[in-house]
Formats: C-alpha cells, structure tokens, sequence
C-alpha cells in the first residue's frame, strides 16, 4: 500500500490509498494556550490566598479549640487544616497538569488536575469530617459541664476566621467573575475547590460561633455538638459534590453537547461527506478535548482529494471549537458491519453520557 503526502506536510496527514482513512492531530491556537497561562497565573494567586489565610487560621483554632476544649473549634481547626492540604494538591494540579506531552503521554497531562482535585476531595472527606463527625458524637457522649473560661477567646478566634475566610472567598469569587462568570470559571478543578472549600468554612465558621455562643448562652453542651456533627455533614456533602466532578473528569467525560453539536453540523455540512456514523469527544484537560469522527464521503474522491478535504476539515473543526486539540477522521464504508456498530453505540447516539 502506497501512502500519500498530506498538503500540510504533517505524516500524521499520510493516507493509504486502499484504506480510506485520515487523522489529523494536534493544532492548538497560540492565543488559548496564552488565555490559560494567563488564567493558571490567576489561580495560584487564589489558591496562594487561600493557604495562608487557612495556615494561620488552622493554628488558632487549634490553640483555641485546645485551651477551650471546645469541639466545634477543634472541628472547625481540623476542616482549616484539611483545606491547607488541599491547597497544596491544588498547586501540585497547577504545575503538573501543563506539562507537555510526551512518548508516555502523547495526549498531555491536563488530566492531572483532576486527578489531585479528587485527592483534595479525600482530604475534606478524611480529615474534615470524619474528624468533626468523631468531636460531635465524643461531646454528646460524654456532655458533662464544662469550664467555659476560654470560649470568649474562641469566639475571637472564630470571629477572625470568619474575616479571613470571607476575604479569601471573595477573591475566589472575584477570579470566577473575570473568568466569564460561574459557568466558564468553575470548570477548573483547581478554583471550583477553593470556592467551595472557602464557602463551606464561611458557613462552617458560623456554624461554630452559633454552637459555642449557645453553649454559653445555655450550659448545653449539645448546642456545640450539634454545630459539630452540622460542620461534619457539610463537609462530606461538599466532598462528595467535588469528588463525583473529579470522577467523571478522569473516566472520561465528553465535551459539552453544544460543542459537539457544532462539530456534528459542521462535518453534516461538507459536501464530500455523505453521512456521519459516529462522533467522538472527550476532555483530555481543562481546556483540550480530543475529537474523533467516523464519517463515509460520497463517491469517487481519489486519496489526494480524501487528504485535502481531511485537512480542511480538521482547521475548520478547531476554528469552531478551540479546545480540540487532537482531531482524528476515520473515513468508512457506512454500510460496514463496524460502522453500523458504532453509529449504534451509547457514545455514538448521546445515550448514557456519549458525546
């Protein structure tokens, strides 16, 4: 079998003349690559915010919860230390995720972001509140009086977290805003952690001033253990919230609906294509999807024309969607038994998650 050259001089664009097919890969826009180094600065600004408030934080609940014996301080100082941890796997996902490709890794590392934005969902669930759940039910348990001496220091402490906190949240929400608002900014990994870890403190924060302040107001301990297990519960909702996001990313989630929609009318437009059989696309990153179309071309189209119309294809699909920086055609007899099995696959036809 002879091969052809493609017209971009790319071997990836080399197509046998018996076998119609074409792959074209790998055409990313200067301009996205800069928006998302601009964007990965933003954010580990925002993540760097957000460490040192939970870092000084975490110590003083700490130190607090200790002297006051109080255990919504010590859930709260659990949940602070909780968060510095995962800011630290979400600097790790900043750094690692843009690495290049390579020979292991031909489609890049963007996956790494989610990776660590699931292991920081781990991390609200272990340490936050499994450890909160655990202070919750030791107080109703044991839920004799207590010497509330130093709850006034508490309550200062608390009162200073819920500052700190507060300001770090509306940084996070400042950077979702420039980012194009809630829908295009919360699809990082990365930033939607930080909102949702500085969120859930401001509410968790309160949560232990009311429990500790009716503690006092009351000498009912079950006040403050109630403000625990609330603390507890809220922890794992959000660690459940993250970690099913960082689930799907990582098994492979397709591009979104209107994304693909383009891609499937555009391909439907060319006059050398006859049908679509099948339409593929899958997130490799935060901002790189990969594309992968089956498609039959109407008669008589020679290898050269099959090569011409691949190309102009490919730089029209990445023109509609920035994203696709891996496009792969599969031209394909449409009445072949492996096209009829593709065209009726869940992926194929959107059914199940398919694209």
């Amino acid at each position: 079998m002879v091969a052809s050259s493609s017209p971009c001089g790319c071997p990836c664009h080399r197509v046998p003349r018996f076998r119609r097919s074409a792959r074209c890969d790998r055409v990313r826009p200067g301009q996205t690559a800069d928006v998302s180094t601009r964007s990965d600065r933003r954010t580990r600004v925002t993540v760097l915010v957000a460490l040192a408030a939970n870092l000084v934080i975490a110590a003083a609940k700490a130190v607090g919860g200790v002297v006051a014996a109080s255990p919504a301080l010590l859930s709260e100082a659990a949940h602070s230390v909780a968060d510095s941890l995962n800011e630290v796997f979400l600097l790790a996902a900043l750094r690692r995720s843009r690495r290049p490709p390579d020979r292991r890794h031909p489609f890049g590392y963007g996956k790494e972001r989610f990776f660590w934005s699931l292991l920081a969902a781990v991390g609200i669930f272990v340490m936050g509140g499994c450890f909160s759940f655990y202070q919750g039910v030791d107080a109703f348990r044991n839920g004799e009086e207590k010497n509330l001496d130093g709850y006034v220091a508490g309550l200062v402490v608390l009162g200073v977290a819920l500052l700190a906190e507060g300001g770090s949240l509306l940084r996070a929400l400042y950077q979702v805003r420039k980012q194009g608002g809630a829908v295009q900014g919360l699809r990082d990994p990365a930033l939607r952690t930080v909102v949702a870890e500085d969120g859930t403190a401001v509410v968790g924060v309160t949560l232990a001033i009311m429990g500790m302040g009716l503690h006092m107001a009351t000498g009912q301990v079950v006040w403050e253990a109630a403000a625990s297990l609330a603390i507890g519960a809220l922890l794992v909702y959000v660690a459940y919230r993250l970690g099913r996001e960082a689930r799907d990313q990582l098994i492979g989630e397709a591009a979104d609906p209107e994304a693909s929609g383009r891609i499937r009318a555009l391909l439907r437009a060319q006059p050398e294509i006859d049908s679509v059989e099948a339409l593929f696309t899958m997130k490799t990153g935060l901002d790189t999807t990969l594309v992968a179309a089956r498609v039959d071309l109407v008669p008589g189209l020679d290898s050269e024309r099959v090569e011409e119309v691949a190309v102009r294809i490919k730089r029209s699909i990445v023109g509609i969607v920035p994203e696709a920086e891996q496009v792969f055609l599969d031209v394909t007899d449409r009445h072949a038994p492996d096209a009829r099995e593709a065209w009726e696959s869940p992926a194929a036809t959107g059914e199940r998650g398919g694209a």
